[in-house]
């Protein structure tokens, strides 16, 4: 039997994002995986691996062959926001197994600039078939969704509207150290529930922005860690979960399929949650943070609105910083924003996040991160250990 190698992310990179009107999603996918491979000092020919959804009637095929790649080993999982998640673990167990030698995970949307053009609305529809068919006709858009959810966690726990309000006060706070954040000005509890109602409970600021931009990540075998310029950042353990294809068959509108991914992750990582020194979670609305943040085991069901209202989510002060980049709240939101938190635990753990940076009580470096996505409607959850050099 051969041994299982040990696996790096060995480059992270972000493309132009936020409002970038005059670039395709094919630019912003290249621009990531340029800008990714630089950050790992690796050529493009050790890429043997490729990752990629969204894009094109064959995106896997469609990127690659855009990106000059002729993989041997390709992954199209299309999940939602928990996509690079779900991606990260497959292509860790390739690589891990020998399959794959270096897989590169891309990502790149024009979703505010397609909006601005015409070229889509702003109500994202699935369709029509299948499951969706007995809620579409009731009006049940995807917000909607997410909102009936908040709300019976708010009557089963008494969860208000304040706490969840707090999600979005400290996401922007974070952004406000994040010179590269869409949103940077401050707002308070009061601000966000004075905004105009979206899908009740949540007004305007409890919504993810809506941004361009793109993301990539390059994970390695063990062996070619020492050609690399940055220092080697370990997947530990991942998980994976899907739970619900509509919302009429969700037992408990109150637990995520996190629960079930975040417990496989820690688990094969051989760490607790109380160990982890910030975390990077899905933050579509600001109930996926509370309730992802008691899935994982960060605070016990029902504790959530309690856990937040702390301020326990900030880079500066925060006991279990969140989203230090200020999420998809504050600081980019471009569609399926999974691979964008794997990319900030990376640079948190390297040590490259400038202002925001993370540091432990004694002023060194984090050590332990996670990552957590959330797809759909609470559908699909990936959840992603990692570890610093």
């Amino acid at each position: 039997m051969v041994a299982r190698r040990k696996v790096a992310v060995a480059g992270v990179a972000l493309s132009d994002c936020g409002r970038v009107a005059d670039a395709t999603p094919y630019a912003l996918h290249a621009q990531a995986a340029r800008r990714a491979l630089a950050d790992a000092g690796l050529d493009r020919p050790l890429v043997d691996g490729f990752a990629s959804a969204g894009l094109g009637t064959l995106a896997p095929v469609e990127v690659a062959a855009y990106l000059g790649l002729r993989p041997t080993w390709v992954d199209s999982t299309s999940v939602g926001g928990s996509t690079w998640e779900v991606m990260a673990a497959h292509a860790a167990d390739a690589i891990a197994a020998g399959h794959a030698r270096a897989v590169l995970l891309v990502y790149g949307s024009t979703a505010r600039s397609d909006i601005r053009a015409g070229r889509r609305t702003g109500t994202l529809s699935f369709g029509t078939r299948g499951p969706l068919q007995f809620e579409v006709p009731y009006g049940h858009t995807l917000i909607a969704k997410y909102a009936m959810a908040a709300r019976r966690h708010m009557i089963e726990y008494g969860t208000t509207i304040e706490q969840l309000a707090e999600v979005a006060v400290q996401a922007r706070a974070n952004a406000a150290l994040n010179p590269e954040a869409m949103f940077r000005a401050p707002v308070t509890v009061d601000e966000v529930l004075a905004g105009p109602v979206i899908a009740d409970p949540f007004t305007k600021l409890h919504c993810c922005v809506r941004s361009d931009g793109g993301a990539a990540a390059l994970l390695v075998a063990e062996e070619y860690v020492p050609d690399c310029r940055t220092a080697p950042v370990w997947v530990l353990g991942t998980g994976e979960a899907v739970s619900h294809a509509a919302m009429t068959e969700w037992p408990d509108f109150t637990v995520s399929p996190a629960a079930v991914s975040g417990r496989l992750a820690f688990e094969r990582a051989g760490v607790r949650p109380s160990e982890i020194d910030f975390a990077e979670i899905y933050d579509a609305f600001t109930y996926m943070t509370l309730v992802t943040l008691e899935d994982l085991g960060f605070c016990g069901k029902g504790e959530g609105g309690a856990f937040v209202e702390k301020g326990r989510l900030r880079v500066e002060g925060g006991e279990l910083p969140v989203n230090t980049d200020g999420g998809g709240l504050s600081a980019q939101h471009p569609g399926m924003r999974g691979l964008f938190l794997l990319v900030e635990a990376v640079r948190q753990l390297r040590g490259d996040c400038g202002e925001r940076q993370v540091r432990r009580g004694d002023g060194s470096l984090p050590g332990l991160a996670v990552a957590s996505g959330t797809g759909g409607w609470f559908c699909s959850s990936g959840t992603v250990v990692l570890g610093g050099g």
